[in-house]
């Protein structure tokens, strides 16, 4: 399949293979022991599909173990993260709506890479 976009990322990487105006979907892969930054968004919400494995999402302070068939809903300007404190890969689909979807629109509130509070 040839994706829109590609990137790799500390804690695995994310194929982007869907965007018109407002939306974008994304398939994700958090590898084993690791997690996204705590985050906020000003411009989207995102919906999160698990397809393959087992984590735990962190959404507006409340702890969400998720597996296949899971679906975690985080709205606009909620603080989240999901993470993979397993030994397999922790696969998602994500669907992100809003008036911006850019990757600079990510407020990180904690890093466990040390990457800058927002990306440019």
């Amino acid at each position: 399949m040839k994706y829109l976009e590609e990137s790799q990322r500390p804690w695995g990487k994310y194929q982007k293979f869907y965007q018109e105006n407002g939306v974008w979907v994304k398939r994700v892969e958090v590898m084993p022991k690791t997690r996204l930054s705590l985050q906020k968004h000003q411009h989207r919400s995102e919906k999160w599909v698990i397809v393959h494995g087992q984590g735990l999402a962190i959404v507006d302070g409340r702890e969400i173990p998720v597996g296949p068939g899971s679906v975690v809903d985080v709205p606009l300007g909620v603080v989240h993260r999901i993470g993979n404190p397993n030994d397999e890969p922790l696969v998602f689909i994500e669907v992100a709506c809003g008036a911006y979807l850019g990757e600079d629109d990510i407020t990180r509130l904690q890093d466990d890479y040390a990457r800058p509070p927002k990306d440019k």
